[in-house]
């Protein structure tokens, strides 16, 4: 057999595994199959060629070029995924478990690429938030800005999810504008590997972007400033080594950290055996015992379900278990594949031996070698079901993970016992619990959320469509408090938000204005050349304004609205009901007829470049306009976003004012506008 060399890249060059490589073994076979590790890498230039390289190419491009990137990427890895399939048999995962690494690791790019384009401006400077008045007249105001730290993250990856666990990062790191070196776990690095060399040789990605470490960091770490990151996932003994890198702790180098989670699922007090609740409750624990055989960060580790139902549990599950196909994964009834590793077998035996020492072992034999195919010399092990039966006293449930398929149940007396059960692992990713109450949920997201980075709710309604107890999505937050490391990734576009400086912005309306080439209410306007609905997307300017002569609004106009639309609300046709009460002084018009006469005024009817009007945002009704008041209408280019080569979004700021320049109403409009 041939084996495979591991290369890094470093600074632009791919870079052999040196003479004192690390051998990395098949969890099927046992056997030697690739070395990594042992090359003289420099760390330093691979820094430096991250920030004098990488991170001004990202800069150069806005978030929107940056999230074409990523589509591209993920289209382009999509192409190639039977490639990385292949490979990942050999960590001991099987082709569902592909699904769930490689689909799902793509799947994430593919999102961070939507949200970046619809979530995030036109541009390389991201506004946080709202503008804030820092005076009485508004000319000297506040807001906040996010723009990419100016140094290299460096991302440190476990060995379970070799492609998900570098894409789940890298998406929002590139998105933001910083480059990256990502860093996997040695036992599965050679799939990491395979899919950084599809992605460098498809010229997608600009230089200095992306750079790969197969084997160790030396002294990376001592080498890293204030304008780096360390994104971490792996065991909290590594993370608490890494994080007090003296280094690190001077420089405070941000630290993103992902580690030992003693995850639950909680069986609700509403569910009764034989519901499709009771047994969507063993499918997701089952799920989460055989998916990547137990290692994933999310698995369940705890099993909490009411004193009455704990049997029934047991048996439930282990029926499931004992119907599970274990062994060769590249075989197709094969449900559950190997562990890692050797080393990582050991782990878990001993881990689950200390678990034993508080529990009883209800289900499994960690000497049955009874697995599908000729797997004798592979990492496989067989699902161990423990049963605690003091869950309050124990220790080593709360505080040990088997980083395997191993779990241990528990029985609860009421909500409370259940929340404070949850709660001892101080600290966890998620817990999960099925419940079709909603008393039962609100009590355990009071009682537990603090504890915990995610709540997953699920129960007959949802259970068609949700996504899984251990499935982190790219669009919700990912990190746990406490023993989970405290950190947090994903979340859509808080995600990027890790790696970039929120900065606070003090100045004039047409300072922030500049800054954030978004319109701020009170800078300069800008009167344009022709109606601005006569001009294309990339004619226009921020700041253009149009203002209308004015309307006035009758009694006759309120009554015939009134009486077309429906809305005879009594404050538009009872004076004495309207003068009762405290917020109008006699009939007054509808808020809905006033946007109505507003678009009236500021609308230019012929066919032009606006394609469609698709909403407004903010409304707001500020003064009641009664009959005889006038209105008049100011029309401002606020902010613009291009959607596609044909067209883009113009975000209009709209403000109503009364005869006596009163607001009455303001709101932002967005049109399509041909490009």
């Amino acid at each position: 057999m041939t084996i495979m060399k591991i290369a890094s890249f470093a600074a632009g060059q791919w870079v052999a595994p040196g003479p004192n490589a690390r051998p990395i073994h098949s969890a099927i076979s046992g056997a030697q199959i690739a070395e990594a590790g042992g090359a003289a890498l420099d760390m330093q230039a691979m820094l430096e060629f991250g920030r004098n390289v990488g991170g001004p190419n990202l800069r150069k491009m806005g978030f929107h070029d940056r999230a074409k990137m990523l589509k591209a990427l993920a289209m382009h890895l999509g192409k190639r995924k039977q490639e990385l399939y292949d490979l990942s048999f050999d960590t001991g995962a099987t082709q569902s478990d592909h699904m769930i690494d490689i689909d799902g690791g793509i799947g994430t790019v593919f999102v961070f690429a939507s949200k970046g384009r619809r979530e995030m401006p036109d541009g390389d400077i991201y506004i946080d938030g709202d503008i804030e008045q820092l005076s009485r007249n508004g000319t000297f105001l506040g807001m906040h800005i996010a723009t990419p730290l100016q140094g290299v993250a460096v991302h440190i990856n476990a060995f379970n999810f070799p492609v998900w666990g570098m894409l789940e990062k890298l998406a929002p790191t590139l998105l933001a504008g910083v480059p990256a070196i990502v860093k996997p776990a040695t036992a599965s690095c050679y799939v990491t590997e395979a899919c950084v060399r599809i992605m460098l040789e498809s010229g997608i990605l600009p230089e200095g972007a992306l750079q790969l470490i197969s084997g160790g960091t030396g002294d990376l770490l001592d080498r890293l400033g204030a304008q780096d990151v360390v994104s971490f996932t792996g065991s909290a003994q590594t993370a608490s080594m890494l994080r007090s890198n003296p280094n690190i702790l001077k420089n405070s180098v941000r630290f993103v950290a992902e580690q030992d989670s003693l995850n639950a699922s909680i069986l609700g007090p509403d569910v009764e055996p034989g519901s499709s609740e009771f047994d969507l409750f063993i499918k997701e624990i089952h799920r989460e015992m055989i998916t990547k055989a137990g290692q994933k960060c999310t698995a369940i580790r705890r099993i909490i379900a009411p004193e009455t139902h704990v049997q029934n549990v047991i048996e439930a599950l282990s029926a499931r278990l004992e119907k599970t196909v274990i062994g060769d994964p590249r075989a197709e009834d094969v449900r559950m594949g190997a562990l890692v590793s050797a080393g990582q077998k050991q782990d878990v035996l001993e881990k689950a031996a200390l678990i034993g020492t508080e529990s009883a072992l209800v289900y499994g034999d960690p000497d049955d070698s009874s697995f599908t195919g000729e797997v004798d010399a592979g990492a496989f092990l067989k699902p161990m079901l423990f049963h605690c039966q003091s869950p309050d006293s124990a220790t080593v449930v709360h505080s040990t993970e088997a980083f395997g398929p191993v779990s241990t149940i528990m029985g609860y007396r009421d909500i409370p016992h259940a929340i404070e059960l949850a709660n001892k692992g101080e600290g966890s990713l998620v817990a999960s619990v099925i419940t079709a109450s909603g008393d039962v949920a609100r009590e355990m997201a009071l009682g537990a959320g603090a504890f915990h980075g995610r709540l997953y709710f699920n129960n007959a309604t949802s259970m068609k469509e949700s996504t899984g107890h251990g499935s982190p999505l790219p669009h919700m937050v990912h990190g746990g408090p406490g023993r989970a490391g405290g950190g947090e990734e994903m979340g859509g576009v808080r995600g990027v938000l890790h790696y970039m400086q929120r900065t606070a912005i003090q100045g004039s309306p047409d300072i922030l204005t500049a800054i954030g080439n978004r319109w701020v209410p009170g800078s300069t306007e800008i009167e344009g050349p022709s109606h601005p609905f006569t001009r294309k997307f990339g004619e226009l300017s921020i700041g253009e304004t149009l203002h209308t002569k004015p309307r006035e609004v009758t009694l006759e106009d309120i009554e015939q609205f009134a009486h077309f639309t429906g809305d005879t609300f009594y404050a538009h046709m009872d004076s004495d009901a309207a003068k009762r009460n405290p917020f109008f002084p006699d009939r007054v018009a509808h808020g809905y007829l006033l946007l109505s006469f507003a678009a009236g005024l500021f609308v230019e009817p012929n066919e032009g470049p606006v394609l469609a009007n698709t909403g407004l945002d903010n409304l707001r009704f500020m003064k009641p306009v009664e009959a005889g008041d006038s209105m008049k209408v100011r029309l401002t280019v606020k902010a613009k976003t291009r959607r596609t080569d044909e067209y883009g979004e113009v975000r209009w700021h709209v403000t109503l004012t009364n005869q006596n320049d009163e607001l009455v109403a303001e709101y932002e409009l967005l049109t399509m506008n041909a490009y």
